[in-house]
């Protein structure tokens, strides 16, 4: 059995995040979506264990995907869930350079045990990111097209309390 991990924030999971699962869960026979705490981020739009419940609601039905949260590194988590590679998705040039760098370090640190996998978002979503969708929110802008109706009734609930 070939698993992956998918590790990133979430905050919030996006219509590109789903894509990049999708595009997975096709190709590996586990996907695990790791659902981390970014310790550079002061403010978070939704807290670990929210994040953690919406992800596990939109894949409550899909056998081959699996999701957890820890402290440790990615490339940690990697290892302890008997993974063959980590997951990243690609959005531009600018990713493209962090990347890089990450897998060199994650491979490093992982004894070579750890490859890094990039897949690309389908067109659509290529622009797609928690950022932008974060920031098309708090302006009272239509952020619709770029989550699921699950995420986007959670953010406006968010919103009223």
């Amino acid at each position: 059995m070939t698993k992956v991990l998918y590790p990133g924030s979430f905050d919030p999971i996006t219509k590109g995040h789903m894509n990049i699962v999708k595009q997975a869960s096709d190709l590996f026979d586990e996907v695990i979506i790791a659902v981390l705490q970014n310790p550079l981020k002061k403010s978070s739009l939704f807290t670990l264990e929210e994040r953690i419940e919406i992800i596990k609601e939109l894949y409550k039905n899909v056998s081959n995907i699996k999701i957890v949260s820890d402290s440790k590194a990615a490339v940690d988590i990697a290892l302890l869930y008997g993974c063959k590679a980590i997951i990243r998705g690609l959005r531009s040039l600018s990713d493209y350079d962090y990347e890089v760098q990450l897998q060199q370090i994650n491979k490093e640190i992982s004894n070579n045990q750890i490859n890094t996998i990039c897949l690309f978002a389908d067109k659509e979503y290529q622009f797609v990111s928690s950022s932008v969708v974060k920031e098309l929110f708090n302006l009272n802008k239509d952020f619709s097209r770029y989550v699921s109706p699950l995420v986007q009734e959670k953010m406006l609930i968010k919103k009223l309390r």
